[in-house]
């Protein structure tokens, strides 16, 4: 690798070490969306609030619901009384969740739900509407509560409120326990700014239970528990009758993590996620100057083919054809008597009676055996023509010979 390419190399890779320290020192700016899940920590998260739970309940056993309304139900042991609570943005029930909760209510339990929207089946059962008056210019509300005990206290709101008060209610089961009071902007000009109260937390009788409900859920967040308005969120929650056991609902949240697939679980972790970045790019750098450094792959040379055989047979067939069996069996003899030469070692010039003594000997084969053999090629060499019975025959001795 010559100069020029590492530097370019050293420099990609010190914007990459710089990238990712600023990421890492750099503060993360405020998470203002709305949350309410028990995990989260950010300012209208409710981590604050489901820690303070036990505390508020003593006597009761919190359950965390990750499910519907619908499953909860079903699976519940209806024996039980308990306390059912919501608290989100807005909590969309639709009308097989209503029966059921109507139905969860009848039989003596709580609801509670605290939202700027309840759906159209419950408010419509209920008899009961809710409205929003938010503001342009972000204002200042108060909170009160009805009961003389919390009388004259007042818990302020000032970020992230959407001023949700109802507007009609059914008077012959409900009961108003607050109040919001808030400045209503005039758009008109020259005319002043007005100070209104409406009705945000009530309570409603439905069969042997009741449905606890406040249109300002921003009370319950992590922001306001900090910032002195914890005492709001315990009164309110004195209305709800101690039964052993309190659901938590963790399902209808607007920060509830959805996962349809492992990455995008990856991406939603911050450390996973930078590893995960951090292990393509190496990837990619691997690849890319591994690459270069690689010799190409050798292809595969198959190696000639050993004919001999093959030659052999097609020059054997030649001269079967040809039914030349003298020079075929001259050529037989030649090759035969050099391979005694090279084998054992002996003179075959001559075949006389001291040379069968000698290849016997060598050969380990008995003498009157080679004697035979060697006879019978002296016999041949005398021959002037020959028949393909002697080719044969001179074949089956050498073979037989060799073994």
């Amino acid at each position: 690798m010559d100069r020029k390419s590492k530097i370019v190399i050293a420099l990609f890779a010190m914007v990459v070490i710089i990238i990712i320290i600023t990421e890492v020192v750099r503060p993360k700016p405020i998470n203002w969306s709305p949350s309410y899940t028990s995990t989260d920590k950010i300012p209208f998260g409710c981590y604050v609030l489901y820690s303070e739970l036990p505390s508020l309940f003593p006597n009761d056993t919190i359950e965390t619901v990750d499910k519907s309304v619908y499953d909860l139900m079903v699976d519940r042991d209806s024996s039980l009384n308990s306390n059912y609570m919501f608290i989100n943005e807005y909590v969309d029930l639709d009308e097989q969740e209503t029966n059921q909760l109507l139905t969860y209510v009848n039989q003596g339990n709580t609801v509670f739900i605290s939202a700027t929207g309840f759906g159209w089946p419950l408010l419509d059962t209920l008899n009961i509407a809710i409205d929003s008056d938010y503001n342009l210019k972000e204002g200042t509300a108060f909170l009160n509560l009805t009961h003389n005990n919390f009388n004259g206290k007042k818990f302020e709101l000032s970020r992230g409120v959407f001023n949700s008060h109802f507007t009609s209610v059914d008077s012959t089961n409900t009961t108003i326990l607050g109040h919001i009071t808030y400045t209503k902007e005039n758009f008109l000009e020259n005319e002043p700014e007005v100070t209104v109260t409406k009705p945000n937390f009530i309570k409603t009788k439905f069969g042997k239970g009741h449905f606890i409900l406040s249109s300002t859920p921003q009370a319950y967040s992590n922001y306001y528990m900090l910032k002195g308005n914890q005492d709001y969120v315990a009164h309110t929650f004195s209305y709800l009758e101690n039964k052993g056991l309190l659901y938590w609902d963790n399902y209808k949240k607007s920060g509830r993590i959805i996962i349809n697939s492992p990455m995008r679980f990856v991406l939603t972790q911050e450390a996973l996620k930078w590893a995960y970045y951090l292990t393509i790019l190496g990837i990619l750098l691997f690849v890319l100057f591994r690459g270069k450094r690689e010799q190409r792959i050798i292809p595969v040379i198959e190696p000639l083919k050993n004919s001999s055989v093959e030659f052999a047979q097609a020059v054997g067939s030649l001269y079967h054809q040809n039914k030349d069996y003298t020079d075929l069996i001259h050529k037989k003899l030649n090759y035969f008597l050099a391979y005694l030469r090279n084998r054992y070692q002996i003179d075959t010039s001559q075949l006389d009676e001291k040379t069968i003594q000698i290849l016997a000997s060598r050969a380990g084969k008995e003498v009157g055996e080679t004697k035979k053999l060697i006879e019978y090629i002296v016999g041949l060499k005398l021959k002037t023509t020959h028949t393909e019975q002697d080719s044969v025959e001179l074949n089956k001795r050498i073979t037989a010979f060799k073994q």
